[in-house]
């Protein structure tokens, strides 16, 4: 295994004692809004402290972009320089369900080197399941190889989704609107980490979401990739990381989403 994918692993279970330590007292939790329907909490702050100070002890040259505390450069870089290593954190995506006691969220890590994703690790708390994937490595579960669903009926497709929901997104929202309507289901489970860990794995069978963030993606990407998926943008381009828009499944479903998307 990769040092830097142990390091990040030694960080996520870090962070997974944090968050299930105070899942266990939700009543105290002191919870502040980022925007509508945007929360955030002392545990999302504290896990990404942890995260970063786990890093920053092993790899003091790195730069980092966390979701609660922004972006950290390297020392001595330059402001619009490219990072040589960046670490990509999501502390607790899926705080609404953290604080409403639904057990679904996870911590994401992911290093960039050069702007390309290397390594990555998903650790979902509740589960004890912990996704770790390095470019040209392959995914895993547990330490156990993964790869994308073997669907290949686009109708019979179980498929994640982050919908969105404002007036702005409704040209967004009716093209999802009839590539949902096509699957056999669709689950809007409130963390996409979670939801692209899941792609990785074969327990859906593709995913859709608009609207999203680099610390959202990042880490469930190279999963997805590492276990023999496809991923892209609304247009099928690799414009995802830029746009937030993105499409991941096993090449069949793939195809057939891309298409439903389109038409």
């Amino acid at each position: 295994m990769h040092p830097m994918l142990n390091t990040a692993i030694k960080a996520a279970r870090r962070a997974g004692t944090i968050i299930n330590r105070a899942s266990l007292d939700l009543e105290r939790l002191q919870v502040a809004r980022k925007g509508p329907k945007d929360y955030v909490t002392e545990v999302d702050r504290a896990v990404e402290d942890a995260i970063i100070e786990v890093l920053r002890t092993a790899y003091p040259d790195h730069a980092f972009l966390g979701e609660e505390s922004g972006a950290h450069p390297a020392a001595g870089a330059k402001p619009d320089a490219t990072p040589e290593f960046q670490w990509i954190i999501d502390p607790l995506d899926g705080t609404t369900n953290f604080i409403h006691g639904f057990p679904v969220y996870a911590v994401s890590i992911a290093l960039a080197h050069r702007g390309q994703v290397t390594q990555a690790v998903i650790f979902d708390p509740n589960r004890n399941e912990l996704f770790t994937a390095s470019r040209g490595g392959g995914a895993f579960l547990n330490d156990r190889r993964i790869r994308v669903s073997g669907q290949s009926r686009y109708h019979d497709a179980l498929i994640g989704a982050h919908v969105p929901r404002s007036a702005s997104d409704l040209t967004v929202a009716g093209r999802f609107s009839q590539l949902l309507a096509e699957c056999a289901s669709a689950r809007r489970m409130g963390a996409t980490v979670l939801d692209l860990a899941y792609v990785a794995s074969g327990r859906l069978d593709g995913f859709c979401g608009a609207n999203l963030k680099r610390w959202d993606m990042a880490a469930g990407s190279l999963l997805v990739l590492e276990a023999g998926g496809l991923i892209a943008d609304f247009e099928g381009e690799q414009g995802w990381m830029q746009s937030g828009s993105v499409l991941a499944a096993s090449p069949k479903v793939f195809t057939q989403m891309l298409a439903h998307l389109q038409g």
